[in-house]
């Protein structure tokens, strides 16, 4: 049966180290509803609703990384053949080369060049080989790279 998320090793640690920071968090809050809870009245209690609000934020994203953990293919690097989740793709278009890292949606990380394989960039990619071009639409217009390497 097919794993609802494909994620590498890295991003699976990533998760786990969350959730263990999450837990930690998660103590302080209690803590801190507990003390607003003891200045009485609750209705006026700003302290009070922050320290709720703050753990049914903490709790939610504890419950969505177990999911996630729970219903993940772990992933070890893509064939350097073709394009896949794990590899990682060097592209060009005239300019300076750029790497991109593609990754489950779980995984995604813009700033880092990680990208979804179901992002436009990472359709796109997904299947071509070194020396193939991939036509992207960006907000600039459609772009044109050639796949230089695969990792």
């Amino acid at each position: 049966m097919k794993k609802e998320f494909q994620l590498t090793k890295e991003g699976v640690a990533e998760l786990q180290t969350e959730l263990s920071e999450l837990k930690n968090k998660l103590v302080d809050v209690i803590e801190a509803i507990k003390t607003a809870r003891d200045q009485g009245d609750l209705s006026e209690n700003a302290e009070y609703h922050a320290a709720k609000e703050e753990q049914e934020r903490v709790d939610n994203r504890i419950a969505e990384i177990n999911h996630i953990l729970a219903n993940t293919e772990v992933i070890s690097r893509h064939s350097k053949t073709s394009v896949g989740i794990g590899c990682s793709v060097t592209l060009k278009n005239g300019g300076k080369p750029v790497t991109y890292h593609i990754v489950d949606s779980v995984e995604a990380d813009p700033l880092e060049y990680k990208i979804s394989d179901e992002s436009p960039i990472g359709k796109a990619l997904m299947g071509k080989k070194v020396g193939d071009k991939a036509e992207i639409k960006l907000p600039a217009g459609l772009q044109v790279y050639e796949i230089k390497e695969i990792n």
